[in-house]
């Protein structure tokens, strides 16, 4: 691959992606999203791996689409490419996603942290929608999962304006989940991963799995849906190696079956 670095025995059950187009500050173009919904279904067919940490560098996790491979296109170009069923492929990964954003996250980049299940910070960070600015708006989720996250008032402001918002705002406003100094950001989001992938990697799918219905079914349908994975999981040996060692009070081996 040319634009993704993968490294899937990054610590034990943990892969690391990283994006690799720093000259461009990782600018999402066709090929480095295709390398990517390719890396992320590797991994989520691999079974040592249970959790993993998207990155790009200190600079930049991602700076926005390659503006230069969409300007010149007409519409029934853009629906031809249809570029935005790679995002959907990514979305689908069932391993929980850890982004490790330092430097910009703007454009496809704040959308692809979006997508991620949680989101570590560096103190440099800064998210924004700012293709408002080049006379469109966002495409991959901005103005959906932005507005879930943070709210209408906050998400509005953001989409229509295209300013940025730091990592402490985020922080604030329920985008990421911790922001560190930008020499900790990556090993802080190896903790994160860590603490996961002690647990029962079904366990963690299909918790994973519950949490994002939320955002895409009524209350009472979300609620039978967590009910079903969780007497799903009364069939699994992790589940009976879980309680074993609870009531042993040990320490649990959970083996993903």
């Amino acid at each position: 691959m040319e634009f993704i670095l993968v490294e899937p025995n990054y610590a034990k059950h943990i892969a690391l992606v990283r994006l690799n187009r720093p000259k461009e500050l990782n600018a999402l173009n066709l090929q480095l999203m295709n390398e990517l919904r390719d890396s992320l279904k590797a991994l989520d067919e691999d079974d040592e791996v249970r959790v993993i940490i998207l990155t790009g560098n200190e600079r930049a996790f991602a700076a926005g689409a390659d503006i230069k491979q969409m300007s010149g296109r007409s519409a029934i170009d853009m629906l031809k490419i249809d570029q935005f069923s790679t995002w959907d492929q990514i979305r689908k990964t069932k391993k929980p996603i850890i982004a490790a954003v330092s430097g910009f996250a703007l454009g496809g980049g704040c959308e692809l942290a979006m997508i991620c299940d949680m989101i570590v910070a560096s103190e440099s960070a800064k998210f924004g929608q700012p293709e408002i600015k080049i006379g469109v708006m966002p495409g991959a989720g901005g103005t959906q999962r932005l507005t879930r996250a943070v709210g209408k008032a906050r998400a509005m402001e953001m989409v229509l304006t295209g300013n940025f918002i730091s990592a402490e705002e985020a922080l604030k406003y329920g985008l990421v989940n911790r922001v560190v100094p930008e020499e900790l950001y990556l090993m802080e989001a190896l903790k994160l991963a860590k603490d996961i992938a002690d647990k029962s990697p079904i366990a963690v799918q299909m918790a994973k799995e519950s949490v994002n219905k939320a955002f895409e079914m009524p209350l009472q349908e979300g609620l039978f849906f967590e009910r079903k994975n969780f007497y799903m999981l009364f069939a699994s040996e992790d589940q009976k190696e879980g309680m074993a060692a609870f009531i042993e009070k040990r320490t649990p081996e959970f083996k993903g079956k």
